[in-house]
């Protein structure tokens, strides 16, 4: 009778140890690409642009959309930034990026994005910093109910716009860990609310008045906390 080898006496045959170990590195690789919803999200934004600086190139259906141009993920293929500033985008800002449910930084500053602000990317449960600073944006800015959960809006640079109607008062109740608000040169007119400076109290800077028809009880229009 032929003695067993050593690993049948150990109970277990030679391929299971292959198998296990392909089972191991299976359950610790990182997703092979990004969500199909993060990428439709991301190209809602191109059906929204008349001109977008060459981004169509890099933005392909078939491809993982961690690769392309402006777009970073983490280890987990989650869509985290979108730094598309510069890139001589026109046309608006398409709401579906409100859906990108693991996005901390949002730059589309110094570019020709007309139309409105949306809610979406304002009232955002994951942004951090959101910066469309330099456009040609329009209309107001929505109020938030004092109702809505607190949001993680650390930095909102809205500057060099032509956004008009009276500055929100109700929306930076929920802002609670904003550090950096920039609103100037825009068209707002009325009396800037001092909800920021209680409702943030991490709040380092507020430029609000440069250029804007609005008053102020403040002496400097650069005011600093902390």
């Amino acid at each position: 009778m032929q003695p067993l080898s050593r690993s049948h006496r150990n109970g277990y045959p030679v391929p299971f140890f292959g198998l296990a170990l392909v089972l191991l590195v299976c359950l610790n690789s990182p997703t092979s690409s990004c969500t199909d919803q993060e990428k439709s999200s991301l190209l809602q934004l191109l059906t929204g642009l008349s001109s977008d600086g060459g981004l169509t190139a890099s933005w392909r259906i078939d491809t993982d959309c961690c690769t392309w141009e402006g777009i970073t993920c983490n280890q987990d293929r989650t869509v985290t930034d979108v730094s598309l500033a510069s890139r001589g985008l026109k046309g608006s800002i398409s709401p579906f990026l409100g859906n990108l449910t693991g996005l901390l930084r949002l730059n589309l500053s110094q570019n020709s994005l007309s139309g409105g602000l949306p809610l979406e990317l304002v009232s955002s449960s994951s942004i951090l910093v959101l910066d469309v600073s330099f456009n040609c944006l329009t209309g107001g800015l929505s109020e938030l109910p004092s109702s809505t959960p607190a949001r993680p809006l650390q930095v909102l640079n809205i500057s060099s716009n032509c956004f008009t109607g009276r500055f929100p008062s109700t929306t930076w109740e929920v802002m609670k860990s904003l550090v950096v608000l920039n609103a100037s040169t825009n068209s707002f007119t009325g009396q800037i609310p001092t909800t920021p400076c209680v409702s943030a109290p991490s709040l380092l800077c507020l430029n609000s008045v440069s250029t804007n028809s609005v008053e102020t009880s403040l002496q400097d229009s650069v005011i600093a906390w902390r």
